[in-house]
């Protein structure tokens, strides 16, 4: 038997594909089940996460295995074969072993030596061993890449290389605020984190540290929500530095709601669907804009801040020539506005300086004129016009009338928000929300493929090679050790019988004399197998060393039937060794 992985990560397949493929818990379970039911594959076992899916299996034949593995890959993710196989990849023996300890060391992960993947691959392996798909060499395996992993993370700096997709995700959302740095940016903020899993938890509990003013927790499941809620409050009690932190759980169905108070949302639940449309998250942020001279986000219909006019009360107040798409409907000197770098008839840039009527009468207009070619939404930026208007009548003061300086990048973003759900929980199409920013998946695998690597990764490479190469000696070694089991014990029957031919020809030989020539004969049976045994097995040990067992099973023309059921009760033994804790 020998150790085959067909699967597709972020490496080897665009995300809306493993969006597609991505596998429920209950058809995990029904892949592995359905794996080792097939005919080449004795043993099973899936990793399945945000950026990978992957189905190792023990098999006795190479070609077989992987038209079996992947035809089986398709069947359970929903994905067509022919779609499926162009991002399939496929390790073999030594490549399959090499690839789950590069995988356990962080090596292979969307961020460089993150160390959440270890929890994955310990969670893969029990799964695996409750329903009995794991045998000897997937336990032997897992447990293994999970003590490569601690090692890897523990003798060298492999930490500093990487981080948690959480920590990375935050660092994307807060680049290009005005503080930079999670900490500063987070500060003070609301959050809302949406799922209560290991994902979902560690996000909560990052922006808890990071110091925001308020997390809140929606699930599905209500207790679940309830406990993080508790680990969160105890832990920011109990931290001098956030012990104004709030934590509180909600259930689902009011997410909406709590959409429009959040300043940041989390988003990882196990959902086949869409958490939050591009509706939702446009009506939630329509309207948040920059208070002058404030910092915070005024939101129309709040304390102190008119409701937003609407389209229809815009133009209601204009004179009907007013409501058309002629430039001189509008208040801006058009041709002016557009020839001047940093301005947009429809952005921020464009409005500095006017007076609320102003403002509102430029609204109208933008509601009512041709959408002009690379722009945003035009919705969205004659409420976000007519907002600010109320804004600036309720501040009562109107800024100096000047143009501003040439802008080098947008308005920052009043809703941040972070899908870290594979498939996504969060629409696509947020990302053209004007007032949002959504980091997903897909943005953080273009994010890191330019991440620098440090120096460390050199040296858990060093060790997931040594690794390898001791696993795969042991392995093959393992391989002869029933063959030589059953040599042995041919051997010992073959004493016992000359030993009662012995007795027959000499049956005056007392008990010492008798137990002196058994002794005698199993010393030199011992000694004559001892050189060629040990050998073998080092022979064994090293790489295209499987064909001595086949040469010595032929030498001694061992009974096949005797060495296979040598391998099956050595390989039950372990099998319920290893169905303890991982």
């Amino acid at each position: 038997m020998s150790l085959l992985v067909v699967g597709l990560s972020h490496r080897s397949a665009p995300v809306s594909v493993l969006e597609r493929a991505a596998l429920t818990a209950d058809a995990q379970v029904k892949l592995l089940q359905d794996t080792v039911a097939a005919e080449p594959a004795a043993e099973a076992a899936v990793l399945a996460t945000c950026n990978r899916i992957e189905l190792y299996a023990d098999v006795d034949k190479f070609h077989a295995g992987v038209a079996e593995l992947s035809t089986l890959l398709a069947q359970h993710s929903g994905v067509g074969l022919e779609e499926l196989t162009p991002y399939l990849y496929v390790h073999y023996e030594d490549r399959a072993v090499h690839h789950l300890f590069s995988v356990a060391c962080g090596l292979d992960s969307m961020v460089v030596g993150e160390g959440q993947i270890l929890g994955q691959i310990k969670d893969s392996l029990a799964k695996a061993q409750d329903l009995h798909t794991a045998g000897r060499l997937l336990n032997d395996l897992f447990q293994q890449a999970l003590r490569v992993g601690k090692r890897a993370h523990s003798e060298t700096g492999i930490d500093r290389a990487g981080q948690s997709l959480v920590t990375f995700g935050l660092e994307q959302l807060a680049a290009g605020t005005s503080g930079g740095e999670v900490a500063d940016w987070a500060r003070g903020k609301k959050a809302l984190v949406i799922g209560a899993g290991s994902m979902s938890s560690l996000a909560a509990a990052t922006l808890v540290r990071a110091g925001v003013a308020e997390v809140v927790i929606a699930n599905r499941t209500a207790e679940r929500a309830s406990r993080l809620v508790e680990i969160l409050n105890d832990g920011a009690s109990s931290d001098s530095g956030n012990g104004d932190v709030v934590a509180r759980a909600v259930p689902m169905d009011a997410v909406s709601g709590e959409l429009t108070r959040a300043d940041v949302v989390v988003s990882c639940t196990g959902a086949t669907g869409l958490v939050l449309t591009g509706d939702a998250v446009s009506g939630a942020v329509r309207g948040r804009v920059p208070v002058a001279g404030g910092g915070g986000v005024a939101r129309p219909g709040a304390i102190g801040v008119p409701p937003a006019p609407t389209r229809a009360a815009q133009a209601a107040r204009l004179p009907a020539d007013q409501t058309g798409s002629a430039e001189d409907s509008c208040p801006l000197d058009l041709n002016a506005v557009q020839a001047t770098p940093g301005f947009s008839v429809l952005g921020e840039a464009a409005v500095a300086g006017m007076a609320a009527a102003e403002l509102e009468q430029h609204a109208a207009w933008v509601d009512n004129a041709p959408r002009p070619q690379g722009t945003g939404s035009v919705v969205d930026e004659a409420d976000a016009i007519a907002a600010l208007a109320a804004a600036a009548r309720t501040v009562g003061r109107i800024p100096e009338r000047r143009r501003p300086e040439p802008l080098a990048a947008g308005p920052e973003p009043v809703l941040f928000l972070l899908d870290l759900a594979m498939p996504r929980d969060i629409d696509a199409a947020v990302h053209r929300v004007a007032g949002v920013r959504l980091v997903d998946i897909e943005s953080l695998a273009e994010a890191s493929a330019d991440a620098p690597m440090a120096a460390d990764v050199d040296q858990v490479r060093r060790i997931v090679a040594d690794e390898v190469a001791a696993f795969g000696a042991a392995l093959r070694a393992a391989h002869i050790t029933p063959t030589v089991v059953a040599l042995r014990t041919m051997a010992a029957d073959v004493v016992a019988m000359e030993m009662a031919r012995l007795e027959g020809r000499l049956p005056g030989l007392d008990d010492k004399q008798r137990g002196e020539i058994t002794q005698t004969v199993k010393r030199v049976v011992d000694k004559l197998l001892h050189a060629p045994t040990v050998r073998v097995k080092q022979l064994a040990a090293e790489p295209g060393g499987a064909g001595y067992a086949d040469a010595l099973r032929t030498l001694f023309d061992l009974d096949q039937e005797t060495v296979a059921a040598v391998s099956r009760a050595e390989h039950s033994n372990t099998n319920e060794e290893d169905r303890g804790p991982a």
